[in-house]
């Protein structure tokens, strides 16, 4: 958990938006730092957390959260936190030798174009059936992390399919249940917009981006590689008013250490309506 993160979303373990979708990308550069901030962040708040890890295996993360000083082994034993190991539960149904079938969770490996609906309905009965049962330690709001959203492109998952899903997932935990939801996506490219791939990285971006209530999104620093600054954050907060909906961006230097992050403002801000 990076406290200067913390200050600039103003929030901590124990004072937090709930209800709120978070969308983490990255454009040449590396958001995974992010995930392992909310991670920990919510684990500390003692919110109960449903991890879909796609792209890393369990002591991946559990490794870099050790050194933010929180344990996933045993919060996984405490019942706090449910990991969705996707890469081992792939092999499980795309290797037809092994014994075991895998989570029904990722049936759509099978046929990509039937959509997430397995996946969102191991969500939606994992979160809404999770009440505390006799005896059981009681857990706060609901949290939903993915890492990452993107890579369900390369396995032939639609545009359409992801942005449903996480249209479904924010209804579910941040509407319904007042969880919060996080998101990591990665974008190709230089940021030129290709008109051809109306499927790509760029319109599932954009799609995430009008869901969304807040968005962190890391890119590398314009004038190129730096020793002392590895890139820079814009984030930007999305409320809906009354009169229209009203957004909030702020510009964000930062370092990553092997126990937290730097940030540095460089004086740049904007609001809009």
């Amino acid at each position: 958990m990076f406290t200067e993160l913390n200050s600039i979303l103003n929030t901590t373990p124990d004072t937090f938006t709930q209800g709120e979708f978070v969308l983490l990308s990255d454009r040449q550069s590396d958001a995974s730092f992010l995930i392992h901030h909310f991670l920990s962040l919510y684990l500390r708040a003692r919110c109960k957390v449903w991890f879909l890890g796609l792209v890393q295996s369990f002591n991946h993360y559990s490794a870099i959260n050790q050194r933010l000083g929180v344990s996933l082994t045993q919060a996984k034993e405490k019942g706090q936190l449910v990991f969705l190991e996707g890469l081992n539960e792939s092999l499980s149904v795309l290797i037809p030798q092994k014994a075991e079938t895998g989570s029904p969770a990722m049936d759509f490996l099978r046929d990509p174009a039937v959509g997430l609906k397995s996946l969102y309905e191991f969500v939606r009965s994992s979160v809404t059936g999770s009440g505390a049962a006799d005896g059981a330690e009681e857990w706060g709001p609901p949290v939903l992390l993915v890492d990452d959203l993107s890579v369900l492109l390369s396995l032939g998952v639609s545009v359409g399919a992801v942005l449903d899903f996480s249209h479904y997932c924010r209804a579910t935990v941040c509407s319904e249940l007042q969880g919060n939801v996080v998101m990591l996506a990665r974008c190709d490219g230089d940021g030129e917009e290709d008109e051809e791939d109306d499927e790509g990285s760029e319109r599932l971006l954009k799609g995430l981006t009008h869901q969304c209530s807040l968005l962190l999104h890391v890119q590398g620093l314009p004038t190129g590689y730096c020793r002392d600054i590895h890139g820079q954050v814009e984030v930007c907060w999305r409320r809906r008013q009354a009169d229209g909906q009203y957004t909030q961006k702020k510009l964000f230097q930062y370092k990553v250490h092997d126990k937290g992050a730097s940030f540095f403002a460089p004086g740049t801000s904007s609001a809009v309506l």
